[in-house]
């Protein structure tokens, strides 16, 4: 589970790299506009193809993987 935070980190990466023209890894229905990146950005997620992962580190210098599965 990640955070809105860590969310919205991660919709605006993708957003970006959309937007300097990374392909879109999902077929994208007729309601989503292909200009608008976050749009685009946001179905990815909900489909959780988005290759991105969060790595949340604690005091202790442990580290957590977080993906969006």
């Amino acid at each position: 589970m990640i955070t809105r935070f860590e969310f919205a980190r991660i919709l605006g990466a993708r957003a970006l790299q959309l937007s300097l023209g990374a392909p879109v890894l999902v077929k994208l229905p007729k309601n989503v506009d292909k200009r608008d990146t976050l749009q685009v950005a946001k179905y990815e997620i909900e489909k959780k193809v988005v290759p991105l992962v969060v790595v949340r580190t604690f005091p202790d210098k442990t580290n957590e993987v977080v993906g969006l599965n």
